[in-house]
This record gives structure tokens, C-alpha cells and sequence, in this order.
């Protein structure tokens, strides 16, 4: 048979079994799978980070993986399960968002509600669907089964979006999106979004602090000192230099970040 891959993010950590178990439950449909721990660490119940985390990583798989995402609030309620096909993945977990980033309108060809309770483990857990829900379904597709045995179309499902820089004027007005184990700040300004302001003479400000110019490492920064970059989410981060910039800055996700350039009488526009 075949190797296939699956990935795993979820909320769950790694002091309790959670994690284990859902590993177990998909070897047993498919042992020949090959399991990749995406990330267990998200907050609890953050499902706009876990979603922003899958956006990121996807891309780097082969096509033909079959992507879990468990960051559920909404487990044992009425919310759907759900199992998204774009041309080179098959996104499984609840419908409340989490997938949409990484698997966006324009690049869906398939959506199911996850519904055949044939292919789950039972009984069914109100508190637990990573285990008897959406481990056993990767374990079937992985082992070869049809997408279209899950369950019937779904038309509707909760959408995210990302919430882009708002411009006025050459001033752009963003936000920090995620905060990585390093303190590095992650906003929602790409490359492009900048792209009308000078690379040099760019400034930024958080938490009353401004931050001049973009670096294109790490070390091009002193020791200690604040920077902006990009990083490798394609997005511009405030980093420290060994250092945490989250904890100097005070700053956490939500917290405004403005970008604008600097005049060339030294005022900032």
C-alpha cells in the first residue's frame, strides 16, 4: 500500500494522551500512514490562530495529504464536521472556520459534511470528535477510501478571513495576527502592502513605540534591539534581537500596528 501523509494541529498539548490516541486510531485504519505533528500548541480554543498556523504550512506538503485541524469550542454541539477538497489536499475538521484560510473559495472542489457514523468510532464522544470522528475518516481516506463516502455535499460552511491593513493615505493601519515561542510579533502586512513605502524610510508604531526601516535578517539588528521584517509566512514581524519583542513591547494578538514613512524633513506622514 501506498504511503500517505497526514498532518495534525491542534489545541489538545502534549501532557494529556489526546494527541496519542487520535495517532492510534489512524494507524489502525492505516498503518502504512506517515503522521506529522503540525503544531499541538495552539491556544486553547483560538480557532483564528490555529487557522492562521494551517495557512501557513501547507503549502510545504506533498500533494495528496490529507490535512486534521482540531481547535473545536464547538465540539458535541450542532456545528458540522466537515472534509474540504482542493486540488491537492483533503482538509478535515470542524466547521467553524479553522480550514477556510488554508483552503480558500477560489481553490475548493470539493465540500462534505462528515455524516457517515459507518466510518466513526463509537460510541461517539461529546467531548472528543479527534478521536471518533476525524481520526477514523483521515484513517479511511488514507487507506484509500472515496472522499464521497463521508458524507453528502455542504454547500455553506463558516468562513474566515483575514483581516487585511485598512489604508488612508500613505499610512496603513494593521494588526498582530499571531505571537510565535520566540516573541516574534506577526502583523497582517505583506510584502505588497508596503510596497508604496520605501523600504528605509518606512517607520512603525506598537505600543507607543516606534521602529524604523525593514531588516532582511535577524542579525542585521543589534543586540537587543527592535526590528520589522519579513518572515516566512510572507508577513512583516517585530522581532527583538535575542530578545522576546512580545514581552519588551508589552504586545499581544489584536494589538494595532501602523505603518507610515518618514517625510524628508524628518516628520513621519
Amino acid at each position: 500500500m501506498a504511503q500517505r501523509i497526514v498532518t495534525l494541529l491542534t489545541d489538545f498539548g502534549l501532557a494529556d494522551p489526546y494527541v496519542g490516541v487520535m495517532k492510534g486510531v489512524i494507524l489502525t485504519r492505516a498503518p502504512h500512514a506517515t503522521i506529522v505533528d503540525l503544531t499541538h500548541e495552539i491556544p486553547p480554543q483560538q480557532v483564528f490562530l490555529g487557522a492562521l498556523a494551517l495557512r501557513s504550512a501547507v503549502r510545504f506538503f506533498p500533494a495528496g495529504t490529507v490535512h486534521v485541524a482540531v481547535v473545536d469550542p464547538g465540539v458535541g454541539s450542532d456545528r458540522k464536521a466537515i472534509a474540504i477538497a482542493t486540488k491537492e489536499y483533503v482538509f478535515l475538521g470542524p466547521d467553524n472556520g479553522l480550514l477556510t484560510l488554508a483552503a480558500p473559495r477560489e481553490q475548493r472542489q470539493q465540500v462534505r459534511q462528515i455524516t457517515n457514523e459507518a466510518l466513526f468510532c463509537h460510541p461517539v464522544s461529546s467531548t472528543f470528535h479527534g478521536r471518533d470522528i476525524f481520526a477514523p475518516v483521515a484513517g479511511h481516506l488514507l487507506a484509500g477510501g472515496a472522499l464521497a463516502d463521508v458524507g453528502p455535499e455542504a454547500p455553506d460552511v463558516v468562513e474566515l478571513e483575514l483581516p487585511w491593513p485598512i489604508r488612508s493615505g500613505a499610512t496603513l493601519v494593521g494588526q498582530v495576527l499571531y505571537v510565535d515561542r520566540f516573541g516574534n510579533l506577526v502583523t497582517n502586512f505583506t510584502p505588497a502592502s508596503l510596497a508604496h513605502l520605501a523600504r528605509d524610510r518606512v517607520w512603525f508604531r506598537i505600543r507607543g513605540t516606534w521602529i524604523q526601516g525593514l531588516v532582511s535578517t535577524y542579525a542585521q539588528l543589534p543586540r537587543g534591539a527592535l526590528g520589522a521584517l519579513v518572515g516566512s509566512w510572507d508577513l512583516v514581524e517585530i522581532a527583538q534581537r535575542d530578545g522576546n519583542a512580545a514581552q519588551c513591547l508589552q504586545a499581544s494578538v489584536g494589538d494595532e500596528v501602523v505603518a507610515t514613512e518618514q517625510a524628508a524633513d524628518g516628520s513621519r506622514s
